[in-house]
């Protein structure tokens, strides 16, 4: 990895790291990986400057302790939001882009006198942040764009907005396919299974900040790059397919893993010794509704279930106690927060019930876990299509998002099918994604070369500075 540039001149000094501004989106589920990248940028040599706001900035504080010397906060007033309806991230996009004036006079302030860090070479920020592109683009540097989800989704969205298709008057809009001929073997999808975003754009339900969205979507594919927290050994179908048409022909960073090599974590111990009971790949960690408390009783499979704030069936919660004390269908409840990454490293767990998130996609694969997809919103029916369909590492649960609960009947049938003998082909597919993944991401594994590439190029930046 390139880590600083050189002259032929011996006495001559190292030119000085590149300084590159980021900005990520105000959620933890964006956060997160992009300061986890922002760690892997900082060893490398570069100098950071990461905008946080007031209610965001102790998200940074194990970044800040590790690169003390090499990575800044630039910290603004946090901002006051109504996160409820379909276009909540449309509120919070309009909200956060009051930032691109006072943000752009700091850029331009150290373009001017060089400032601390000296002049800012690069913007990267989350594909939620599509107002830094003009903010880049007056500041006369590139700006790339950091995506926490897969290639497929993250296409498929963007082409929606550049494409705008809609159904036709006379279709049932719920049964209505939309086809993206751009993208390899053309995918297609129910226009129930399209983001809510797009969907209340299109019928004209998105209210006053609609517009900010369909604008974040379109700045994006105005940048220079693009930088995925994704693998080709999950989506080298997509990726091996650039320049993809659907994301205006940019080039792909695909640099996953962003974090950290996995380590146990203390805070996990409690579920870990409960699991520890177990043998080998027989204990599901579910996620979502009373059908699948139910499915669980009936099919008797050992679980943990990440509940969070969700409402269980009432005493299902203490039977589920009762049951792990005398060692029968046993299962453990989770409140709050979950060591999801240490759980599905543990060798009993035998599949995951999940909605398809992106980071709980890549966690799984590469845990080597098998996945039940249940996906809701969002980009979670293009990443089940991602685990069912192309890397046949997971099965269906439901597609019918929101409203359908799947039989509990049918539900406990397939929990049984999938952690016993039945399964056996799907965790040996899962296994083998993991194995994969991991080689992705060692050596010069494709994953590797990817970051090094994209360091590389700020580092030239930095020398024409």
């Amino acid at each position: 990895m390139a880590t600083t540039t050189t002259t032929s001149d011996p006495a001559a000094a190292p030119a000085p790291a590149p300084h590159v501004l980021l900005v990520p989106y105000p959620a933890r589920g964006h956060m997160q990986p992009l300061l986890h990248l922002a760690s892997r940028l900082a060893a490398a040599g570069l100098r950071l400057t990461v905008v946080a706001t007031t209610s965001t900035l102790h998200l940074l504080s194990p970044l800040l302790a590790e690169h003390p010397s090499s990575v800044s906060p630039l910290t603004f007033p946090s901002f006051e939001h109504d996160t409820s309806g379909p276009t909540s991230v449309g509120v919070d996009l309009h909200a956060l882009a009051a930032l691109r004036e006072p943000l752009g006079e700091w850029v331009r302030a150290r373009a001017r006198s060089g400032g601390e860090g000296g002049r800012v070479v690069a913007v990267l920020s989350d594909f939620f942040c599509g107002w830094t592109q003009p903010l880049a683009a007056e500041a006369g540097v590139p700006r790339l764009v950091f995506v926490p989800s897969g290639v497929l989704a993250t296409a498929a969205t963007h082409s929606l907005f550049r494409r705008m298709p809609r159904p036709p008057p006379a279709a049932a809009g719920r049964e209505y396919a939309v086809e993206f001929p751009g993208l390899p073997g053309a995918p297609a999808f129910p226009w129930r299974q399209l983001s809510r975003m797009y969907r209340s754009y299109v019928e004209g339900h998105g209210g006053e900040h609609a517009e900010a969205i369909k604008n974040n979507f379109l700045w994006n594919l105005e940048s220079s790059a693009l930088v995925c927290n994704t693998s080709r050994a999950l989506e080298g179908r997509y990726l091996d397919a650039q320049p993809l048409e659907d994301l205006a022909g940019k080039r792909v960073w695909a640099v996953w893993p962003v974090a950290p090599e996995f380590t146990a974590d203390e805070s996990a111990g409690e579920v870990i010794r409960w699991l520890d009971a177990f043998p080998d790949a027989s204990a599901p960690p579910p996620p979502h509704a009373a059908s699948l408390a139910a499915a669980l009783e009936r099919s008797k499979t050992p679980f943990v279930w990440a509940a969070s704030t969700a409402t269980l069936p009432e005493g299902f919660e203490e039977r589920a106690a009762a049951a792990s004390a005398s060692a029968s269908a046993a299962g453990l409840v989770i409140r709050g927060w979950a060591p999801q990454t240490a759980v599905l490293r543990h060798r009993a767990v035998g599949c995951f019930v999940t909605h398809c998130g992106w980071n709980s996609v890549v966690e799984a694969a590469a845990a080597g876990v098998p996945k039940l997809a249940w996906p809701m919103a969002a980009d979670q029916f293009f990443n089940a299509r991602l685990v069912v369909d192309e890397a046949r590492v997971g099965a269906p649960v439901s597609l019918g998002g929101f409203g359908h609960v799947p039989d509990a009947g049918e539900l406990a049938g397939v929990l049984r099918e999938v952690v016993g003998e039945a399964g056996g082909e799907l965790r040996a597919r899962a296994k083998e994604l993991a194995a994969r993944m991991a080689e992705a991401a060692r050596g010069d594994g494709s994953s590797r070369r990817d970051l090094d590439g994209m360091v590389r190029e700020l580092w030239d930046l930095g020398s024409r500075s």
